[in-house]
């Protein structure tokens, strides 16, 4: 009895994982607009959340970094609601919000141990957004977000290069 309720409750699990942005990450299908977009939130709230989590640690480095991606996204964040409000879509929100929190707490890790965790955390975030646009501008479903996709896929892959660059560096 116990293993047909495990039996159960790993189908009713895998289930609830099957929602548009886990569709979306296993290539079931080609991302929409609507993920594009949805996606492309979710990276500038990775990068505020990455700013907020360095006010609380000393590091300049880090600080005008984050500084100049958060600055960096809510410019991006104008111009694609440009395009969201042509589109007339609404952006989908995550169910687990991309934030900074595999950033280590400031309390943990220190010098260039967080510098090297400040970086690290950028990597995987800046490569999913990555394959997110380059997935995307395969089938485009709009000319003015994919001309803005084919716009900001080469800064991100330059940043991508120089968070990996940096973080071999520390």
């Amino acid at each position: 009895m116990r293993i047909l309720v495990a039996i159960v409750l790993a189908f009713i699990s895998t289930a609830a994982l099957a929602d548009s942005t886990g569709e979306q990450m296993r290539g079931d299908r080609a991302p929409d607009a609507t993920d594009v977009i949805s996606g492309l939130y979710a990276f500038s709230r990775f990068q505020q959340g990455l700013l907020e989590s360095t006010d609380l640690k000393g590091n300049a480095e880090v600080k005008n970094l984050a500084a100049l991606r958060a600055e960096e996204a809510a410019k991006r964040d104008k111009a694609l609601k440009a395009i969201q409000n042509a589109i007339g879509t609404e952006p989908r929100v995550s169910k687990t919000a991309t934030t900074a929190a595999s950033l280590a707490k400031p309390d943990d890790l220190d010098g260039p141990a967080y510098v090297r965790s400040f970086y690290a955390a950028q990597i995987p975030e800046y490569e999913s957004t990555i394959t997110l646009l380059e997935r995307y501008l395969r089938t485009p479903d709009n000319p003015a977000l994919a001309a803005f996709a084919r716009e900001h896929l080469p800064v991100l892959r330059a940043q991508l290069k120089d968070a990996e660059r940096t973080m071999a560096d520390k």
